[in-house]
């Protein structure tokens, strides 16, 4: 349990200042901080951590962009037709789901993320796909941050415990 309450604590404490961190470089950089933010949760949210964590959060999400956009395109080829971005929506979130028989594209909510990053973004992808990169870095330097903190306070008690 206080191994525990160490992890998170360490995580909570890396995440709070890179998350303040983050602020300012989205708006020193002209990014997007909402879609950053996105970024970091893909990353977080992603069952496989370390950097094969990452890679998968990267190419998931940035599928998700590429998908949004096959959506968006497909449905202005029939403006006055509501029906065809329907059913494109519903082929293309059929194909979301069924890439994941890919490792690298195995994270579908990751891939959701990024399609509604372009949706919300009004599918500037100029400035969402830097935003959802950068994110994605920050995620993982938050919480392998916090992990590594964690890591070294545990050693140090435990050589605190072997000198009694």
């Amino acid at each position: 349990m206080m191994r525990t309450m160490n992890i998170l604590l360490s995580i909570a404490l890396t995440t709070g200042i890179l998350s303040g961190l983050w602020g300012w470089v989205a708006v020193s950089l002209g990014l997007i901080s909402w879609a950053g933010f996105l970024g970091c949760t893909a990353y977080f949210a992603c069952p496989q951590g370390g950097l094969k964590g990452l890679l998968i959060s990267v190419c998931t999400v940035m599928s998700g962009v590429v998908w949004a956009q096959v959506i968006i395109h497909g449905a202005a080829l029939a403006p006055h037709l509501a029906i065809v971005g329907y059913m494109m929506t519903g082929v293309v979130a059929f194909l979301m789901c069924l890439q994941a028989k890919s490792l690298l594209l195995s994270f579908v909510p990751g891939t959701f993320m990024g399609a509604c990053a372009m949706f919300a973004g009004q599918s500037e992808w100029r400035m969402i796909v830097p935003s959802l990169a950068v994110g994605l870095l920050f995620g993982y330097a938050m919480k392998n941050s916090g992990l590594w903190i964690a890591a070294r306070r545990a050693q140090s008690l435990l050589n605190e415990q072997e000198k009694i």
